[in-house]
């Protein structure tokens, strides 16, 4: 049997990982500390934005009906000054932001009128409403201001103000326990001895973690010792939505994490149909509670863990923050600036794109080996290279966008 008729296709590892995963709790927080959190529930408009009417730009406000005269200045209005009524035969010096006189219903910028001994002549052809913004124009009160499962980006928090509201309802950050396998496996900082490495997973997938709306609740060193590791996974699956290893699911001796989630819980998927990363795990473990824990167990290449990331624990933080920005990777047609031939597993490859007047163009990196972190730094996307497929310079292929998060 070849080799392949045992690996499962990235989808349907995603569909498994995902089947049965509840939103995490919600908290309340003040708005100046919710940027990039997910909101919970739909927020609806109190106020109309703008509140008045208003005038776009610096200028003078009047009446439509006295276009082609010349009026004396009856008052100032400057932005955050209470205007009067409009009194007749007059016009008023208005400046940005600021309220429309009552009567009053066009506005002709600065640069528009002469200034005369007798006043302001005004042209004759003045367009109703001219330079106005509405109340109301921008937001309605009563109207769906925010949806629930956006992330609250600068904008969405400068709309929330808008509204004069100071707190906002967000989806608590699932709790993640990150574990690092292995003897070889050091700290940057330490010294190193003969045979080990420092840790490049862990912070790498921390800082992913954390862009994708994890709080890292553990992070651990598990050795090379079965009932160590099953013991900390054990622990870390009481106090965390998610559970993630970094190598340790392969086939080697020294491989215990498989045999000790195995133990404890369930494996639902193990090898996918993908390069890099074709020894990943996907299962779960009992949380003490009656619940269930998600368990993803990355490959140690520094390469299949970043991409196993990007594909796997970014739509699972999404499906547990109700994020629908987070579910799916964004996908980009390019023409490929290089040639490529895969064998039975999907190839991600990594890739920078350039935006020319022709279209996208995909140049990979050099050498796409699972060991070549340096193939990530400065990725801008992930090229999708079905199997058994031959990729020649200027066909047009998908490409996974990874910035922006």
């Amino acid at each position: 049997m070849p080799e392949t008729a045992s690996l499962q296709p990235v989808e349907a590892a995603l569909d498994t990982l995902l089947e049965g995963v509840m939103v995490v709790p919600t908290e309340t927080l003040a708005c100046d500390q919710a940027a990039r959190r997910v909101l919970s529930n739909d927020v609806t408009a109190c106020l109309d934005v703008p509140p008045f009417d208003n005038s776009a730009m610096d200028g003078y406000a009047l009446r439509h009906a006295d276009a082609g005269r010349t009026l004396p200045i009856s008052q100032r209005v400057a932005a955050g000054a209470n205007a009067e009524p409009l009194a007749p035969d007059s016009c008023a010096r208005i400046f940005t932001g600021g309220e429309i006189p009552r009567g009053a219903d066009c506005v002709v910028r600065q640069e528009g009128v002469e200034v005369t001994a007798d006043g302001i002549r005004f042209p004759d052809d003045i367009p109703v409403r001219n330079n106005i913004r509405p109340r109301g124009s921008d937001v309605r009160a009563g109207a769906p201001l925010l949806a629930a499962g956006m992330r609250l980006d600068a904008a969405a928090l400068g709309h929330l103000a808008g509204q004069g509201i100071t707190e906002v309802e967000v989806r608590r950050r699932p709790r993640v326990a990150l574990l690092s396998t292995g003897d070889e496996i050091v700290e940057p900082g330490q010294p190193l001895r003969a045979g080990q490495i420092y840790n490049t997973n862990r912070p790498m997938l921390t800082r992913l973690l954390e862009t994708f709306g994890a709080d890292i609740t553990r992070l651990a060193t598990v050795p090379d010792d079965a009932e160590g590791t099953r013991a900390l996974l054990d622990a870390a699956a009481r106090d965390a939505d998610v559970v993630i290893t970094t190598g340790g699911v392969s086939v080697g001796e020294e491989d215990h994490v498989k045999a000790a989630l195995t133990s404890l819980g369930r494996l639902d998927l193990w090898r996918l149909a993908m390069r890099p990363g074709k020894p990943l795990a996907l299962g779960r473990l009992p949380d003490g509670d009656g619940d269930e824990t998600r368990f993803v167990g990355l490959p140690g290449n520094p390469v299949s863990c970043f991409v196993g990331a990007w594909l796997f624990l970014r739509p699972l933080m999404g499906a547990l923050l109700g994020c629908r920005e987070l579910a799916r990777l964004p996908k980009l047609a390019a023409r490929a600036d290089f040639t490529a031939r895969t064998g039975p597993r999907r190839h991600y490859m990594r890739v920078t794109l350039s935006f020319t007047a022709e279209g996208i163009v995909a140049q990979a990196y050099p050498d796409q080996n699972s060991g070549v972190l340096s193939s990530c730094v400065g990725a801008d996307a992930l090229a999708v290279i079905e199997p058994d497929s031959h990729v020649a310079a200027g066909d047009t292929i998908d490409c996974l966008w990874l910035r922006g998060d």
